[in-house]
């Protein structure tokens, strides 16, 4: 998740950063680190992260995080974000979904924040966190709500609706949901049309 520095919670999809950021695994390092910071010189965590975006300790082999600032087309992301869904990776779809939040136009923008909610909702969910999987599936599908009847992109609405609903029921705090056999659809067809949708369909 990239947040704001200082900041607890995740600037685009508002998921927490403390839960993104406690593996249970203890860092191999006895001395404190220098917090890491990117290129730009923007704090962002260097450990490496598992399939469902969980730190583990410095040195440890991991799944490579996406990269940030992606010029994508909304077909493109929404064929990554699905793509990672898939293989069981929701916490990099979310990355995507991020990266297509702060590049959409102000009409878009929420639908791209709900696309990003789910996929931290389904993050949660497969490390069995109910309480925030539950939240940020509420808080995705609310997000998302006002789009149904335009659809844009292609993206079915009503169906992830429903998906966020259905996940929420399911989650008792009996454990993880495998994340990839749980993973949604994204878009009613194979390809999502290029169209942005004017102000008036959204």
């Amino acid at each position: 998740m990239r947040e704001r520095p200082g900041s607890a919670v995740c600037e685009h999809c508002g998921a927490g950063a403390s839960d993104a950021e406690d593996s249970g695994v203890p860092d191999p390092v006895a001395t404190p680190r220098r917090r890491d910071r990117d290129e730009e010189g923007r704090a962002r965590s260097a450990r490496p992260r598992d399939g469902l975006g969980r730190p583990l300790p410095y040195g440890s082999p991991g799944v490579a995080r996406q990269p940030e600032g992606v010029p994508r087309t909304p077909a493109q992301s929404l064929t990554e974000a699905q793509r990672l869904l898939d293989d069981g990776m929701p916490f990099h779809a979310h990355e995507v979904l991020e990266d297509a939040w702060k590049a959409a136009p102000e009409a878009e923008r929420e639908l791209w924040r709900g696309l990003a909610q789910l996929a931290v909702g389904l993050t949660h969910a497969a490390r069995g966190n109910a309480v925030g999987g539950t939240s940020l599936l509420d808080r995705g599908a609310a997000a998302i709500a006002p789009y149904a009847d335009a659809s844009p992109y292609g993206i079915d609405i009503a169906g992830l609706m429903t998906w966020a609903r259905e996940l929420t029921g399911r989650l008792t705090g009996s454990g993880a949901v495998p994340a990839a056999e749980t993973a949604p659809r994204l878009r009613t067809t194979g390809e999502a049309t290029e169209n942005r949708p004017s102000g008036d369909e959204v």
